[in-house]
C-alpha cells in the first residue's frame, strides 16, 4: 500500500510518526511524511521519504514570552497555513491508499482523505477519544469525575469552532462542501502505553492504544565524552526539556541548579535556549541522544512532560519529576503520580528551586525507584509499531 502521514508540531511530535512510518516501510508498504521542516532530520535519518509542510514552529514557539500565549500562537500558526498544507497534502497524497493523520494537521488530513476517497486513520500521542474515564488531557487541572465525559466535548468542539473556517476555505479550494461539524467514526490509534493509560471501557471499537512507537537505535553509536561521563560514577540525573522554548529559562535553569545540587547529571539543551556553559562541573551537556539508549543508563528524568519524553522514562524503568508548561505536560504528570513514581504536581510557570528539590528527593526514594523499575518492566513488553502496522493494514484495507 501506499500511505501519507501528515503530522505538524514540535520533534516530539514527528519523531513517533516518524518511527510508525518506518515500520510501516518495514512492513512492505510506501510511506511518505509531511512535517515541520525543523523535524526532519530524525526522519531522513530512518530513510522514510518526507517533505516539509509551511510554517515555522521553532520560530513560534521561541519568540518571547510564547510559552505564556503557546495555545493561541500555535491556532494562529495552523490557521494561517491550513490552505498550504491542504495543497501539499493532496499533491503529496495522490494514488495513496489512506491518510494517517495526527496532530495540528488533523483537520487538513480528514479532508485530504475525503477528497482522495481513501481511509483516514488518526494517528495521535495524546489519548482524545471521549471517555468517562479521565478528563481531556488539554485541561490544566482534573475536574470532578462527573465532569470528565464533558470536558472532551467542550475541548472537541471548542478547536473545532478556532479551525473551522480555515478548514472550510481550504475545503472550498480543494472541491469540498463546507464540513458543520466534527468528524467521527474514523479509527484512531494511540502511540500511548496502555500501561501508563488503561483503555476505557468506554471506548469505541475503533479507538485502540497500542503502546509507544519508537524509533530504532541500531547503528547509533554514543560521543565518547557521553561514555566517558557515564561510566565515570554513579547514573546521572538527565534533564532536557525538550522543545519548550520561549520562557523564563534563567529562572528554571537556576532551579534545576539548585535542585540538582551536587548530583551528576546530563544536561539536554533543545530548543530552551539554556545555556550550558552556565552549568556547573557535575553537569554534562549532550545533544540528541536517543531516550531508548540513553534514559536506562539515568538514575531519574527531570522533563517537561511531553508524551514522548513520559513514555521513555517510564519505559526506562526510572522516575520522573515533571516541570509541565502547557498542554497535555499536566496530564503526563498526574498519570505518572497516579502510578506512584512522582511527586505534587509542578508548574514551569511558577517553578522554585524548593519545590523541585522536595520532587527530586522524593525520586530518590528507594520505593519510588522500584515501583518505576515495575512499570518499566511491564511496558516493555509493549511492541507499538508492530500493532500500530497491524491496525493501519487492517482499517486501510477495510
Amino acid at each position: 500500500m501506499r500511505l501519507l502521514i501528515l503530522t505538524y508540531g514540535t520533534e516530539g511530535d514527528t519523531r513517533p510518526l516518524a518511527a510508525l512510518g518506518h515500520a510501516l516501510s518495514r512492513a512492505g508498504h510506501g510511506v511518505h511524511l509531511l512535517a515541520d521542516v525543523s523535524t526532519l532530520d530524525g526522519v531522513r535519518s530512518l530513510g522514510l521519504p518526507c517533505s516539509a509542510l509551511a510554517g515555522d514552529i521553532r520560530g513560534t514557539l521561541a519568540a518571547e514570552g510564547a510559552m505564556k500565549r503557546i495555545t493561541a500562537n500555535l491556532g494562529r500558526l495552523a490557521i494561517a497555513h491550513t490552505g498550504d498544507w491542504m495543497r501539499q497534502a493532496l499533491e503529496a497524497g495522490r494514488g495513496c491508499d489512506a491518510v494517517i493523520v495526527s496532530g495540528l494537521t488533523a483537520f487538513v488530513g480528514l479532508s485530504v482523505a475525503e477528497a482522495l476517497r481513501v481511509q483516514a486513520i488518526g494517528a495521535m500521542l495524546i489519548p482524545v477519544s471521549p471517555t468517562s474515564a479521565f478528563a481531556s488531557p488539554f485541561l490544566p487541572f482534573t475536574p470532578p469525575r462527573l465532569f470528565n465525559q464533558a470536558s472532551h466535548a467542550l475541548f472537541g468542539h471548542a478547536s473545532w469552532r478556532l479551525f473551522r473556517d480555515a478548514t472550510n476555505r481550504a475545503r472550498a479550494e480543494a472541491g469540498l462542501p463546507p464540513r458543520r461539524s466534527l468528524w467521527i467514526g474514523h479509527p484512531m490509534l494511540y502511540g500511548v502505553s496502555p500501561t501508563l493509560v488503561p483503555p476505557p471501557r468506554d471506548w469505541p471499537g475503533n479507538a485502540h492504544l497500542t503502546g509507544q512507537w519508537i524509533p530504532p537505535t541500531a547503528g547509533w553509536a554514543p560521543p565518547s565524552g557521553l561514555q566517558a561521563f557515564l561510566a565515570a560514577g554513579e547514573a546521572p540525573v538527565y534533564v532536557g526539556f525538550g522543545s519548550m522554548a520561549g520562557f523564563d529559562d534563567a529562572r528554571l535553569q537556576d532551579a534545576v541548579v539548585r535542585a540538582v545540587g551536587g548530583r551528576r547529571a546530563l544536561f539536554n539543551p533543545g530548543w530552551s535556549g539554556m545555556d550550558p556553559a552556565r552549568l556547573p562541573a557535575n553537569f554534562h551537556p549532550v545533544g540528541h541522544v536517543p531516550h531508548e539508549w540513553l534514559l536506562p543508563r539515568c538514575a531519574m528524568a527531570i522533563h517537561h512532560g511531553g508524551s514522548g519524553t513520559t513514555h521513555s522514562a517510564a519505559r526506562a524503568g526510572i522516575p520522573s519529576v515533571v516541570v509541565p508548561f502547557a498542554g497535555d505536560q499536566f496530564f503526563w504528570g498526574a498519570r505518572l503520580r497516579a502510578a506512584g513514581i512522582m511527586d505534587r504536581p509542578l508548574s514551569g510557570s511558577s517553578i522554585t528551586a524548593s519545590r523541585l528539590a522536595r520532587a527530586v528527593d522524593f525520586a530518590s526514594r528507594p520505593q519510588v525507584r522500584a515501583r518505576a523499575a515495575e512499570l518499566g518492566g511491564r511496558m516493555a513488553l509493549e511492541d507499538g509499531c508492530a500493532s500500530a502496522v497491524a491496525l493501519v493494514e487492517r482499517y486501510a484495507r477495510a
